[in-house]
């Protein structure tokens, strides 16, 4: 791995982004090092990439932490630091000189958090969004992501933040597309959740408080969520009375009841996905005991 002028590379992840990519490689123009980690897209996108002088690396797209994680181990950086971006999201010059000057001056920082902002119905929804900042910019050796849908990173040393905006357009290629896309998502959240309760102890009200077993304690803390009454009621209250989402106008109630419609169809397949592991344990415990049946009757 080498240093070069700027000493950032960029890495974009693709699946059929031939709308989008083209402003994103615009806004990324500044690093010598752009990297495209294409899911098998089957649009015009490789071949932007390509003429844009991007260097393109493809592999299905299994889950999210997988894909992402595989693509930090194996994708060969020019760079020691590695800014992510999506093909939907677009780097402002006042983020651009931050990241320069970001890893120009790190000492004992691993990786940066930038402030992203999201656009919809030509509206920055600055109240409503549920986190602004994201881990993007980092050693790629020292970061790693966890869950199977929306991951976390995992910086393996010391971060800070950085100022600059990173521009986010989720709807760009539509509601319709928004939708489908969060109808996909919510299947890896449903099989997130019932992942997270493997081999697990039931639920405990005094264990995510008093448990002094940090991953015991915050498993039995996001249960608290998972298992709240009329959830997706209190996702709409959190978002838009909680962070004041009723200040983005007509935009931040159409974003907060879109999440809520989404956190809903995260309970229903949860609960499907319980039930169809409810029936098969019971199935099997019933072939178990006619076999039990027929070996005692020989």
């Amino acid at each position: 791995m080498t240093n070069s002028t700027h000493g950032v590379s960029v890495l974009i992840l693709t699946k059929n982004e031939e709308q989008d990519l083209p402003g994103c490689l615009q806004s990324v123009a500044w690093s010598d090092d752009i990297h495209v980690y294409d899911s098998i897209s089957t649009d015009s996108t490789v071949e932007i990439a390509q003429s844009f002088g991007a260097t393109v690396t493809q592999r299905p797209f299994d889950n999210w932490a997988s894909h992402q994680n595989w693509g930090l181990a194996n994708i060969k950086f020019k760079n020691p630091w590695v800014f992510y971006i999506d093909a939907d999201e677009r780097m402002t010059p006042e983020l651009v000189e931050s990241v320069l000057s970001a890893v120009k001056s790190a000492t004992e920082e691993v990786a940066f958090s930038v402030r992203r902002r999201d656009f919809f119905m030509d509206t920055w929804l600055k109240h409503v969004q549920t986190s602004p900042y994201y881990l993007r910019l980092f050693r790629p050796e020292r970061m790693r992501y966890e869950r199977l849908v929306n991951p976390v990173s995992i910086p393996d040393g010391p971060s800070a933040k950085i100022s600059g905006y990173l521009d986010h357009f989720p709807f760009s290629k539509g509601l319709e597309h928004w939708i489908a896309r969060h109808n996909s998502y919510s299947n890896l959240e449903a099989k997130q959740i019932i992942e997270n309760r493997r081999g697990q102890a039931p639920f405990s009200l005094a264990k995510a408080i008093t448990s002094t077993d940090f991953h015991e304690r915050r498993f039995h803390q996001k249960e608290i969520f998972y298992r709240l009454p009329m959830r997706p009621v209190v996702k709409f209250l959190v978002l838009y009375v909680g962070k004041r989402g009723f200040l983005d106008g007509r935009a931040g109630l159409t974003y907060a009841a879109l999440q809520s419609i989404y956190e809903y169809l995260i309970v229903l397949k949860t609960a499907q996905l319980e039930k169809q592991k409810a029936a098969k344990a019971s199935s099997v415990k019933a072939v178990d005991m006619s076999e039990d049946r027929v070996t005692a009757s020989n």
